[in-house]
């Protein structure tokens, strides 16, 4: 079995996790609550173990380098972020309501990632820019602050949905507006701790590479924006005490503005972080 195999057998798990956790919140089938997070870790594992047969692959193939370095590997690592992160939080908030909100999100990752055509999924060897010992760390903290970010979308998606439903029972196990609101604080700024070291180790990168720090490239430019956009959101509510609807509003606009970094620069914009559409 192959790395492809274990990543393709990830994603139907991901999808059978992504119906539990909705039966679990639309049918309010409490019964499933401990399957859904066994499938969800199962999916993790298999994940993980094919991340690393691809990175083995890579070195069988005598072009030996981690598994981060076009499209198809980011998308599956950003899946696997997005669910490590997940399940920290269902174990710390012992909730698996945000299951139905934030799996999703891996699902589809990983959809994409196994089906689009407008990817490639071969191991290639690295282009001279990104033979770096920055590459890693650069990916790693980038990811982790989208997947960060993934969450606090789903949770924003989550508090809007309660917010306006008024009394309407099927909402009724969702975690108080409060709680909701607080994790997709903490969250927000857990993703802006790890985005601000992603800008800061590519533009380390950037210079070893280009010999420049910062040389405004649209995947630059993007990623500023972006941090801006979370920059504000946080010093909104610190400084003015913004939570609820706005926060909800802004955690989705800035998840907007992530999804454009990562995927549409690379389609839509040419500049020197191209190959990694590659």
């Amino acid at each position: 079995m192959d790395s492809s195999q274990l990543l393709g057998i990830t994603t139907f798990t991901y999808l059978f996790s992504t119906l539990l956790y909705v039966a679990i919140f639309v049918f309010k089938a409490e019964r499933l609550e401990k399957a859904a997070t066994a499938f969800t870790v199962i999916a993790l594992l298999i994940q993980t173990a094919g991340i690393a047969l691809r990175w083995v692959e890579s070195y069988q193939m005598g072009i030996g380098h981690a598994p981060l370095t076009n499209m198809y590997e980011s998308v599956v690592f950003f899946a696997w972020t997005i669910i490590a992160l997940y399940l920290i939080i269902e174990w710390k908030f012992k909730t698996r309501m945000i299951g139905a909100f934030a799996v999703p999100f891996a699902f589809l990752a990983m959809a994409y990632a196994s089906f689009s055509t407008d990817i490639s999924k071969s191991i290639s060897p690295l282009v001279p820019a990104l033979q770096s010992n920055w590459l890693i760390a650069h990916v790693v903290t980038c990811f982790i602050g989208y997947a960060a970010f993934a969450v606090a979308a789903g949770l924003g998606a989550m508090y809007l949905l309660k917010d306006k439903s008024g009394n309407n029972s099927l909402l009724e196990r969702l975690p108080p507006l409060k709680v909701i609101d607080d994790i997709t604080h903490k969250t927000m700024v857990f993703g802006f701790i790890w985005l601000s070291a992603g800008i800061i180790t590519g533009a380390v990168w950037a210079n070893s590479a280009w010999g420049t720090y910062w040389s405004w490239d649209p995947k630059e430019t993007w990623s500023l924006i972006t941090w801006f956009i979370y920059a504000l959101t946080l010093h909104a509510r610190y400084t003015r005490g913004w939570d609820g609807t706005r926060i909800a509003w802004l955690a989705l606009i800035g998840f907007i503005s992530v999804i454009f970094t990562y995927y549409g620069v690379n389609f839509l914009l040419s500049g020197l972080h191209s190959y990694g559409s590659n």
